[in-house]
């Protein structure tokens, strides 16, 4: 680990102090002293400049270590998206380790959807750039592109903020699967969703608002061959009433109400999330 320290720092263009020759790094504990300095260094990264703002928010220290990630694990991104979540992994999970971005299987979506399609020709370039890591170390798919011999050789797959989108599109169950088949038998699922109260109507849960209960979603995940292993308040904002017309994206950063409404959403904050964590049942 200090060797991995050392050399991430190098790349990084940042002076590292040592750990001490005995710095030992748990694999099954939620505390890892070493993989924190390694995270440290990723986080502060400077190609993550125009990020930073969001971390306040998004707490990716306390919610990767909730998620047990390590250095040199293959780990899954669920839908990476604009690639926020790609410029922490990919340097922290390091030379020995994997990303993977996964996009669902869109063959058959609404024309929204297209986008999300062929990510294996346009992420890794576009990591490249962002991370300053070779294309050739950044794996992408498709769900219905996936190599067979990908099947039990994950060690986490994560999901930020797009269970929703699978609930209303009718993919949850088979995306689900399909993570499931990539986890190794050890292996943990990582979710994070927007929050709706518990007695959030079924009708302002169906997806389109982009909040989901709590409990309806652990009930779903379950049902999928995961059993709950924790739960953590780290991306929690008792501020969000969750019940905003337009939906999640009232909020900071989309705002999507307007810029009349922008100081009253700003003073809530990003949207009350729950983070959950699940283990693959045999």
């Amino acid at each position: 680990m200090r060797r991995y320290l050392l050399a991430l720092a190098a790349t990084l263009g940042f002076a590292v102090t040592t750990l001490p020759a005995d710095a030992a790094v748990a694999d099954d504990t939620e505390n890892c002293a070493a993989c924190e300095a390694v995270l440290d260094l990723a986080l502060a990264n400077p190609r993550r400049e125009g990020d930073r703002a969001r971390d306040t928010w998004r707490h990716p220290q306390e919610t990767l270590s909730f998620f047990r990630v390590r250095p040199g694990m293959t780990v899954v991104d669920y839908m990476p998206s604009g690639g926020w979540w790609t410029r922490v992994l990919v340097p922290y999970l390091g030379e020995t380790g994997r990303y993977i971005g996964l996009n669902p299987d869109v063959t058959n979506a609404s024309e929204g959807w297209k986008s999300y399609a062929n990510i294996a020709g346009t992420l890794p370039q576009k990591a490249a750039g962002w991370t300053g890591v070779p294309a050739a170390r950044i794996g992408a798919y498709n769900t219905d592109g996936l190599p067979p011999a990908l099947n039990g050789t994950v060690d986490r797959v994560l999901i930020f903020r797009e269970l929703h989108n699978l609930k209303s599109e009718g993919w949850l169950a088979r995306e689900l699967g399909t993570a499931r088949a990539l986890l190794k038998p050890d292996g943990l699922l990582g979710i994070e969703q927007h929050r709706a109260k518990a007695d959030a109507p079924d009708a302002y849960v169906d997806g389109s608002k982009g909040y989901l209960r709590e409990k309806d979603v652990i009930a779903l995940i379950e049902a999928q061959g995961f059993q709950l292993v924790g739960k953590s308040e780290i991306n929690a904002n008792p501020r969000d009433p969750a019940n905003h017309e337009a939906g999640v994206w009232t909020l900071p950063p989309n705002y999507r109400l307007g810029e009349k409404d922008r100081d009253r959403y700003a003073a809530i904050g990003e949207s009350d999330r729950m983070t959950l964590l699940f283990r693959k049942r045999p």
